[in-house]
């Protein structure tokens, strides 16, 4: 593999959706025309913070031995492909990037967008780093919808509107939700390495079945939120045509698949994502 490759990899492309998704829908739910230009700074600050969260885990859970054993794509640090050290700037290059956009996203509208990037920041690199990892702790989860739900899209359409409306909110709902998603399938495929490394994990706190029936509950409850979405703009009714994406990862998730085999539900996962997203977006920005 090229260098580049290998870095690339390494900031696992996989769970870009749950970066991306959020800042789609929170423009389309915007009231005002959208502004072009902090559309995509505040994508920027997404996808870098996405980023930077992915490379930061590598290299907390590979110098602490997490990764040594697991299944799936190599990590950096734990293949020894990179060096630790290397990893680490990577992850602080990326949240430096997406402190600049911020920055320029918190001048033309508010400052106090200041505080909420840095918490996003500190909530990023504590999941695995630090002394008290949260994630190790089972609250990956919650922090996932929080930063990657709420604050995410909401945020996206505060930059645009400079307000907060409830069409923001609702759709801020799913969005976490398949993020969420996103991160129990990861967990799932981990779940017998983290327990053997101490890596309390909510799907290791609450055993196989329970998290695979986890899964599942977020995917249906994302679309059981749309008649609601629908009472503010009829036309979120439209991400119900994503249905069809959510049915073979769901299938797979509850029929018992493990290892690799997940490998292939979270990609599925991050494409029921992108859809949901699209589809939605359409729906909201065509109003009907």
């Amino acid at each position: 593999m090229t260098a580049l490759s290998v870095w690339f990899a390494g900031s696992r492309p996989r769970t870009w959706p749950a970066a991306l998704v959020p800042v789609v829908v929170g423009t389309a739910a915007a009231q005002e025309r959208p502004d072009f230009l902090r559309a995509f700074l505040a994508l920027v600050v997404a996808l870098a913070l996405q980023i930077a969260v992915n490379y930061a885990n590598d290299y907390s859970d590979g110098v602490r031995g997490t990764d040594d054993k697991r299944v799936g794509p190599q990590r950096l640090v734990a293949s020894g492909v990179v060096s630790p050290s290397s990893v680490k700037r990577a992850a602080f290059s990326f949240f430096g990037v997406a402190a600049v956009a911020g920055l320029y996203l918190s001048s033309v509208t508010s400052w106090w967008l200041l505080l909420i990037g840095a918490s996003a920041i500190a909530a990023a690199w504590c999941y695995t780093g630090g002394p008290k990892p949260y994630g190790y702790r089972g609250l990956g989860e919650l922090f996932v919808f929080v930063f990657f739900g709420l604050v995410a899209s909401i945020g996206t359409t505060y930059v645009q509107d400079e307000d907060i409306s409830p069409l923001a909110v609702g759709v801020s709902v799913p969005v976490g939700l398949l993020a969420v998603a996103l991160l129990v399938t990861n967990n799932l495929r981990d779940l017998p390495g983290d327990e053997v490394a101490g890596k309390r994990t909510l799907a290791v706190r609450i055993g196989d079945r329970p998290t695979r029936v986890l899964y599942a509950v977020l995917v249906v409850m994302a679309f059981l939120s749309l008649p609601y979405l629908s009472l503010l703009r009829p036309g979120a009714l439209l991400a119900l045509l994503a249905l069809p994406a959510a049915v073979v990862p769901i299938r797979s998730v509850l029929r018992g698949a493990a290892g690799l085999e997940l490998v292939s539900v979270l990609g599925a996962t991050g494409k029921l994502q992108m859809i949901y997203g699209a589809l939605l977006c359409v729906g909201l920005a065509l109003g009907i």
